[in-house]
């Protein structure tokens, strides 16, 4: 009775085994219990840089989600900690890396350094401890040589495993009917056990209890079951049973087979593409010899970006910036003008500007950048380094903590337009996106007066490089010339790194720049004219920008160098061209 009872109990777990894939360590409830899980930053690309992923240890295998609320619809990517190898970066505390003999590679970045440690002596511990990598526990965890995720797999399987899971489906109904069967024969068995013992008591009671049954007409052989029968059907019913669970025994052997052979031939697929990927890097290799510039393959990890430790060499390092910039360029000459972005500017304040904590920087700052554009370039060791037309490009080489600052003074003639025109168009948010070319984002933060903006501007990332943002003070005057009487008029912009309480530097993915620029414009008018009508063909605008900026960031001085030179120059006439294209239909400003 009681061997009964646990084929019975053996049936109902048969039949609760409906999902194959499920997993000998999931809960009651179906889901995984992770030994390790936790925020991390993953390097995704040399574009989108480090991102936010959810990053589970189950069972040996490292997986990561975008989130923790996707974990439910399978991981992005999985690696065995069968062969990896956990390494603490060396000169970034909070970094380290999952690899796989150099094909693949996860570089992980924690919050600070203890949550770094955790995971890293996690995860090397875990190899040692559990002995992972035995042949056992690869085929243990399915999702060690899953292709694809647990939730994709059942949904992407062949037309063979559809099959195998109808049938498999099928055997289980049999076996439930099976089990209705043997019960209702245990019932009828226990029954016939039960007249036994009523029997037995009746026996006892003698011979006058069987004369009353016979007088009642009761005759008790006819209450008698085939005990012989009812044996044989339990039998032939327990034999089928036995049948159908080996038949599904034998169905999930053949899908464990078929999804074998499909991982068989990923991996053969995988063992070409590797060689078709060093037949490559050979070729490559033979032709950079032959060529006789040595190249390097840059995988686009973090350790090819911007900074001392960086593994690009100069030259690499210039290619890929070079390569960045034109393709700006190329969207720009896309564009016959960038869109205007709706630049939101808090409303004037009450406080007079003279009153304002930053006026006296800003008007000592001024009069001195103005001092320096008038001086001439004949003494303190200016280069000429561009030049094209009526412009000139100086600079002088400088460095300041190790970043290269080079001083850049530029001049230019433009005609057609005023200098208050053009200063105009090179203070005023609204005209910005027009003429900056690497600009992504721009905030007015505070509005000190109407010629007087803080302003918290984003650059595009050119990768190596980071992501630069600055924050400055631009001021716009027109100041008197006692020194050029032919000149019409005079004006000039400023603009100034500060700070803000609010925007603190270098606490997101951006490298704060600083930076002082000014822009110093002269108007002539040739011939000169009194109480005539002036026309734009009249009129020449001198230029004067001067510029000193420090990167914020480390990065080779040749490449900051040679990017100057490259970008100063086209950086001068685009602004002009934008500034005559705008004034060109517009009545002149003095």
């Amino acid at each position: 009775m009681t061997d009964d009872l646990e084929l019975a109990q053996n049936i109902n777990e048969v039949h609760d085994f409906n999902d194959i894939g499920a997993d000998d360590d999931e809960g009651s409830d179906g889901v995984i219990v992770p030994e390790l899980q936790g925020i991390l930053f993953k390097w995704t690309n040399y574009i989108h840089g480090w991102q936010s992923r959810y990053i589970v240890l189950k069972d040996g295998t490292l997986s990561y989600y975008k989130s923790e609320h996707d974990s439910g619809y399978g991981c992005r990517g999985s690696i065995s900690l069968n062969k990896a190898h956990i390494k603490a970066h060396e000169f970034d505390e909070n970094r380290f890396d999952v690899c796989v003999d150099d094909t693949l590679v996860w570089y992980l970045r924690a919050n600070h350094p203890e949550e770094r440690q955790r995971w890293v002596d996690v995860l090397k511990s875990y190899k040692v401890e559990s002995g992972y990598g035995s042949e056992n526990s690869l085929k243990r965890h399915g999702s060690a040589i899953s292709l694809v995720s647990n939730t994709q797999s059942t949904a992407s399987a062949g037309s063979f495993s559809k099959r195998g899971i109808r049938g498999l489906k099928e055997k289980l109904a049999e076996i439930e009917t099976f089990k209705d069967i043997l019960m209702q024969q245990v019932d009828t068995l226990q029954k016939y056990f039960d007249n036994c013992a009523e029997n037995g008591r009746i026996a006892q009671d003698g011979y006058n209890k069987l004369v009353d049954d016979k007088i009642d007409g009761v005759d008790p052989a006819e209450q008698a079951i085939d005990f012989k029968g009812e044996a044989i059907t339990f039998k032939a019913t327990s034999e089928g049973v036995i049948a159908t669970l080996q038949h599904c025994v034998d169905l999930m052997v053949q899908r464990e087979e078929a999804w074998r052979k499909r991982w068989d031939k990923e991996m053969e697929k995988r063992k070409r593409l590797q060689e078709i990927c060093r037949s490559l890097k050979d070729q490559v290799a033979a032709s950079s010899v032959n060529s006789g510039r040595p190249r390097v393959f840059i995988h686009g990890g973090p350790d090819y970006e911007e900074g001392p430790h960086s593994a690009l060499p100069e030259e690499e390092f210039y290619d890929a910036m070079e390569t960045g910039l034109d393709k700006i360029e190329e969207d720009n000459q896309i564009k016959d003008r960038l869109k205007q972005k709706l630049v939101a500017i808090p409303a004037t304040p009450t406080t007079p500007a003279a009153k304002h904590r930053l006026w006296p920087e800003i008007d000592r700052i001024t009069q001195e950048q103005l001092h320096y554009a008038r001086l001439g370039v004949g003494a303190g060791g200016w280069q000429l380094f561009a030049e094209d037309g009526d412009m000139r490009m100086y600079r002088r080489e400088e460095e300041a903590d190790g970043l290269v600052v080079d001083p850049l003074k530029a001049c230019h003639v433009v005609k057609g337009v005023t200098g208050q025109e053009v200063c105009k168009i090179f203070f005023s948010p609204e005209y910005r996106a027009g003429w900056e070319a690497t600009l992504e984002d721009m905030t007015v933060i505070e509005h000190i007066s109407k010629d007087t903006l803080v302003f918290l501007q984003t650059h595009k990332r050119i990768w190596p490089a980071s992501q630069r943002d600055a924050l400055f003070w631009s001021h716009m005057r027109q100041v008197p010339d006692d020194q050029d009487s032919d000149a019409q008029d005079l004006w000039i912009v400023c603009n100034h790194s500060t700070e803000h309480e609010e925007y603190p530097p270098n606490t997101s993915k951006c490298v704060r720049v600083y930076l002082t620029v000014c822009l110093v414009c002269q108007t002539f008018i040739d011939p000169p004219r009194e109480n005539e009508e002036i026309k734009r063909e009249d009129i020449t605008c001198k230029i004067t920008y001067c510029s000193v900026v420090n990167p914020g960031g480390w990065a080779p001085a040749s490449v900051l160098r040679a990017v100057y030179k490259r970008e100063y120059p086209k950086f001068l006439k685009r602004f002009t061209n934008f500034c005559i294209d705008q004034c060109k239909d517009k009545p002149i400003e003095f």
